[in-house]
Order: C-alpha cells, then sequence, then structure tokens
C-alpha cells in the first residue's frame, strides 16, 4: 500500500479497483457522463454527477467505464447506513506496537491521485456522513479531516459520480446536497436487443436460446413494472448452465427451476 506524508501527517492510500467491467449500454449515456466532468475554462470546474436507477441496471458499470475513457485510476466507496464521515475522509487504525497510524478512505485516495471516485448507492448516508463531503462537492473541492486536522485538497484531475438505487434509500438526501449531486442522468432498463448484447458480453459461453429465452423473460418483466434487472437475468442464465452442466438436464427443463431460484416463485407468470 502506497503511503504518503501530508502536513506532517502519514497516510496510507487506498488501493484502486480493477473490475471486469464493460460498458456496451448506451452510448448516449456514457457521453453525457464524460460531457459531466468535463472543464472547458480555468475558471470552471466539473460537475459532480449521480446516476439514478434501478439495482441492477449498470449505474456501476457506467461509471468504472467512463473513468476508464479518461484513463484515470478508480476507486470505490460502498456507502451504507452505518457511513460516518471518518469512514469517508481518515480513520484511525492501531499500527505495530499499538501506535496510531491513519487510513486514507478510497474517496481520499482518489482525490490526492486524481482519480475518479464512484461513492456506490449514496442515498443510504445519513445527513451527517453527506455534511462532511459538502465542501468537496462545490466550488471549494476539499474535505476536513477532524481526527488527524487536515484539509485535503482535491487534484484537479479528481471526479467523482454517485449511484443511488430508486428504491433503495435509507435517508433522505439533503437539498443542500441535491443542489450539489448534478446532473442527474438516469439509466432505465434496456431494449430488448441491448440487454441480450449485455447477457453475451457477461455469458459468452452460453447459447443463444438460453440467452434469447432469458431476454424475453426479462422484458415481459420490465412490460409488468417488476424489479428484475439484467444482473438477474445473468443469474438465472448462469445458474441454469450450471445445472446442466451437473445434471445434463436440457435447458428447456432448467430454466423455469433457475427463475424460481434467483427470483422467487412469482416471477414464474413471466415464462412463456
Amino acid at each position: 500500500m502506497e503511503k504518503i506524508n501530508l502536513d506532517g501527517i502519514d497516510l496510507t492510500l487506498a488501493s484502486p479497483i480493477e473490475l471486469p467491467l464493460r460498458w456496451v449500454g448506451d452510448e448516449e449515456l456514457l457521453r453525457q457522463l464524460l460531457a459531466a466532468w468535463m472543464v472547458i475554462d480555468e475558471r470552471d470546474i466539473p460537475f459532480n454527477p449521480r446516476l439514478i436507477g434501478k439495482p441492477g441496471v449498470g449505474k456501476t458499470t457506467l461509471g468504472y467505464a467512463a473513468a476508464k475513457r479518461l484513463g484515470r485510476q478508480v476507486y470505490l466507496f460502498q456507502a451504507t447506513m452505518d457511513t460516518r464521515p471518518e469512514d469517508l475522509i481518515v480513520t484511525p487504525v492501531i499500527g505495530p506496537r499499538g501506535t496510531i497510524q491513519y487510513a486514507a478512505s478510497s474517496l481520499v485516495s482518489a482525490m490526492i491521485k486524481g482519480g475518479v471516485l464512484i461513492l456506490d448507492e449514496g442515498n443510504r448516508m445519513s445527513e451527517k456522513a453527506w455534511a462532511s463531503l459538502a465542501p468537496l462537492l462545490d466550488d471549494r473541492r476539499y474535505v476536513e479531516s477532524i481526527i488527524t486536522g487536515l484539509r485535503i485538497q482535491a487534484h484537479p484531475d479528481f471526479r467523482i459520480v454517485v449511484t443511488m438505487n430508486e428504491d433503495s434509500s435509507t435517508f433522505e438526501v439533503p437539498e443542500y446536497i441535491h443542489s450539489r449531486l448534478q446532473p442527474q442522468l438516469f439509466i432505465d432498463f434496456p431494449e430488448a436487443g441491448e440487454e441480450l448484447t449485455i447477457l453475451k458480453e457477461n455469458l459468452p459461453f452460453a447459447g443463444s436460446s438460453i440467452l434469447n429465452y432469458v431476454v424475453e423473460f426479462l422484458q415481459r418483466g420490465h412490460a409488468a413494472d417488476e424489479p428484475y434487472s439484467v444482473r438477474d437475468g445473468i443469474n438465472i442464465a448462469r445458474y441454469a448452465l450450471k445445472m446442466m452442466a451437473a445434471t445434463h438436464k436440457e435447458p428447456r427443463e432448467l430454466l423455469p427451476l433457475a427463475v424460481e431460484r434467483i427470483l422467487g416463485e412469482e416471477a414464474l407468470r413471466y415464462l412463456r
């Protein structure tokens, strides 16, 4: 792990992530996210966009793909209802012989290194946690660590994107944060052709009959406003394929079983 000294305080930085993700969805959404991060004048600053949609529609994948398109290192912070301000900034840890050391969060590490931070499921955080990020999300672009007394300025190349699930908000995001998280990009369920492309990308070893079957099932679910996502479809196909290898049964027998095991018995109504 990389260590740096900031105003006399030694910080251990978090490592960037490498994920096997590739955005095969709407290219226009990718362009809109990249545009939000652009700086077009020395007096300009980047936006802090948020990606909104149901779970499993590819919000994190989109953020990751945009960061990689820029050639930047990617850092991920998973927000929860228990996230504290110090979790977002700097946390003290016990080092050798009982010494106190300081670990920079993935957010602060991205700020220092000029990377991209994906703040996942941001609407799970409390207002107290959000308040600690307020100066980072406006033209000040810094955070303050109460634990170390440090004021940490973001590198000019630092970018942030926040994902939010439409149906998983634990806390109301405060209005002064809403105004700092713009623009809002909405990601909907993909059309059938797009959905098939995503499944093929993630399951290149699956036969076309299985993938088409899963896409038809998902599209029926979308039409009925069910929350079934591409991620669910990938899991259904993957489980059916594993069961085929274990039992040597035909896909037609195993796909309904996979649907039931992944999404529950009520999902069987959308099978053809």
